[in-house]
């Protein structure tokens, strides 16, 4: 008689495999998801225009005590104005160890519609319009608000999630003008004024290298971010359990999830434009 002794290593293999196939499932679920969410866009504008209304002032101009300072519109303004200081301390310090300061304003030319003004809406809407849309959304489940919606027959990812894409999307556009005009005013201010540059050398070179395609492109790139933002988000909210506790943690995950993908999209898509053509001539 053969006595068969398991292997150590079996139980490990076996929740190895558990991991690999749950996390594969959740690729797969969360796929379902956003595939559902952008399909279902159109219903959002056909039959729930006031509840999108209501989600674009809200995110817009917020609630409650924040929309004492103008919610997310001045906390964006607000961010680019700090990152286009920087770009006036950091280029003016950097050319000037070079002897070539009068650069600077090529800086906030090429730097700031191309890679700032993207990345700093992608971290910005991750922790504002994002991280409130999957807190709504956490709470609404717990409660089970989202249960009560279907069983009305209202389609829940439509009402909650497309629609929260959607008013995410039409808000960032004038969000968009705001951080724009916000980083290069800051960007300006900072190297004529406090570094002394002449004003008409710091807009001869910014003149210069400013291209109009780049802010196009740069618009397409925070577009995208936004959707990636408000589909990963909704997602977490969509999903959270665990009561209250649980919506915190739903909130954590979002927020850590759209920065990381966010990141990587961003990546990938300046990529996909400059690429091929980094549409740049310093000189000829």
């Amino acid at each position: 008689m053969t006595i068969s002794v398991p292997s150590p290593w079996l139980p490990r293999l076996a929740r190895a495999k558990g991991k690999v196939v749950d996390g594969w499932n959740q690729i797969g679920e969360q796929t379902r998801f956003y595939f559902t969410t952008l399909g279902a866009v159109p219903d959002v504008l056909l039959n729930y225009r006031s509840e999108l209304l209501r989600l674009i002032a809200q995110m817009g101009m917020g609630t409650g005590a924040l929309a004492l300072i103008g919610g997310t519109i001045v906390i964006i303004g607000f961010m680019t104005m700090m990152t286009g200081a920087i770009v006036a301390t950091q280029g003016y310090t950097e050319f000037q160890s070079v002897a070539i300061e009068a650069l600077t304003g090529f800086a906030a030319a090429f730097f700031i519609p191309r890679l700032i003004i993207p990345g700093t809406a992608q971290v910005t809407l991750s922790a504002t319009i994002g991280a409130g849309a999957t807190a709504q959304m956490g709470a609404m489940r717990i409660n089970e608000e989202i249960d009560a919606l279907e069983v009305m027959g209202i389609r829940s990812i439509t009402y909650l999630a497309s629609a929260r894409l959607v008013a995410g999307t039409v808000v960032t556009i004038p969000l968009y003008a705001v951080a724009l005009m916000a980083g290069f005013f800051a960007a300006r201010l900072g190297t004529t004024v406090f570094y002394g540059q002449p004003t008409g050398v710091y807009d001869h070179y910014f003149n210069t290298f400013l291209n109009p395609t780049d802010l196009m492109w740069s618009f397409v790139q925070t577009i995208v971010e936004v959707i990636v933002v408000m589909l990963v988000c909704t997602y977490y909210g969509f999903n959270a359990s665990g009561g209250p506790a649980g919506v915190g943690e739903a909130v954590g995950r979002a927020v850590r999830a759209s920065m990381v993908i966010g990141s990587v999209v961003l990546m990938a898509v300046t990529l996909a434009i400059y690429g091929h053509n980094p549409n740049f001539h310093l000189a000829g």
